[in-house]
């Protein structure tokens, strides 16, 4: 009886975890798809998919897309911040001014995408036109402030400018993605959108 029992109880593992397989199969491609056609007609497609692909974990709305994609350019615009005060004062003078003028452009940048994030977890029926209006507005003027920071570079030469340049197109690309993504969140209402 007991060799019965033990068949029993390791086909009952075996089923067991080969049902929990395909749970977290599906799962993972149901993320997989909201993200993919989240993302298709973004600024940047395949920035998009890229950046929220290994970013999501759990997406199970369009809301918590948008959430990581604010959460991606957050995190872009601090690294864009901790090299920036590592360039130190710059060689020139103007190298210097377009340093301190991006140094409180991104940082403001931060501030704007952070209170985006916030509005966004915390959105309710009764005010989402409302909070929508905020977060679409903040992550304009994230955007605005990163070209703001491109704008001070164009009269500087160098491999600073470059790089700097390089790095704050990435921030703002992922910045307008997440535009999209909010923008997207406010046109359909029926999405399931708001906190219980």
């Amino acid at each position: 009886m007991a060799p019965h029992f033990s068949l029993f109880f390791l086909l009952f593992l075996s089923l067991s975890s080969q049902l929990q397989y395909a749970a977290a199969s599906a799962s993972a491609k149901k993320t997989d798809d909201l993200v993919r056609s989240s993302c298709v007609h973004a600024s940047y497609p395949n920035i998009c998919l890229r950046t929220l692909s290994s970013y999501v974990g759990p997406a199970k709305t369009p809301r918590d897309v948008a959430q990581a994609a604010v959460k991606v350019s957050i995190c872009r615009a601090r690294k864009v911040s901790g090299y920036l005060a590592g360039l130190g004062s710059g060689s020139s003078k103007r190298e210097r001014a377009a340093l301190v003028d991006c140094v409180d452009q991104i940082a403001d940048s931060v501030d704007e995408l952070s209170d985006t994030l916030s509005e966004l977890k915390h959105l309710r029926r009764g005010t989402f036109r409302w909070q929508m209006s905020n977060a679409e507005t903040w992550v304009s003027a994230a955007l605005t402030n990163e070209e703001t920071c491109l704008d001070g570079y164009r009269e500087v030469d160098g491999k600073v400018r470059s790089d700097v340049k390089r790095k704050i197109r990435n921030v703002a690309r992922v910045t307008s993605n997440a535009l999209y993504l909010i923008n997207r969140l406010h046109q359909d209402r029926r999405m399931p959108v708001f906190h219980p």
